[in-house]
């Protein structure tokens, strides 16, 4: 089978959906609890690295901090000089908290997309050893 394209994986990932086959909830059992391999097509959220959840950690904080630092500077640019800054620090740690929880499950799937274009899909990562399914 062929590898789907990086922003179809993405926007799969986004939706905590396999990057590979696309299933539902491929990973996540509850909000923070993820089982070894997709339910739907079998391949492994893993693929055998060590240090997997490091490439999952980068692309939260990118996700969750990406959009608080162009919200920061907007606010800085609309409301300069006098920018609100009790508001806007209170704002911006409740959403500093709030969002890598939120989008916990979609960073690790996000990462997922990510891992596969760059390492191609091989029958080992999957949970039965059988040839890539799904797409």
């Amino acid at each position: 089978m062929d590898r789907p394209s990086l922003p179809t994986m993405l926007f799969r990932g986004l939706f905590r959906r396999c990057a590979w086959c696309g299933g539902r909830g491929a990973f996540f059992t509850g909000w923070t609890s993820k089982v070894a391999h997709c339910r739907t097509c079998g391949i492994g959220w893993r693929r055998g690295l060590d240090g997997y959840e490091l490439g999952a950690a980068a692309v939260a904080a990118i996700i969750s901090m990406g959009p608080l630092v162009f919200i920061l500077g907007g606010v800085m640019l609309a409301t300069w000089p006098d920018f609100p800054t009790v508001p806007l620090f209170v704002a911006l740690g409740a959403g500093g908290l709030l969002l890598p929880v939120l989008l916990y499950p979609s960073s690790y799937t996000m990462w997922q997309a990510v891992d596969i274009f760059m390492r191609p899909v091989e029958a080992e990562h999957f949970a039965d050893g059988a040839a890539p399914r799904g797409g």
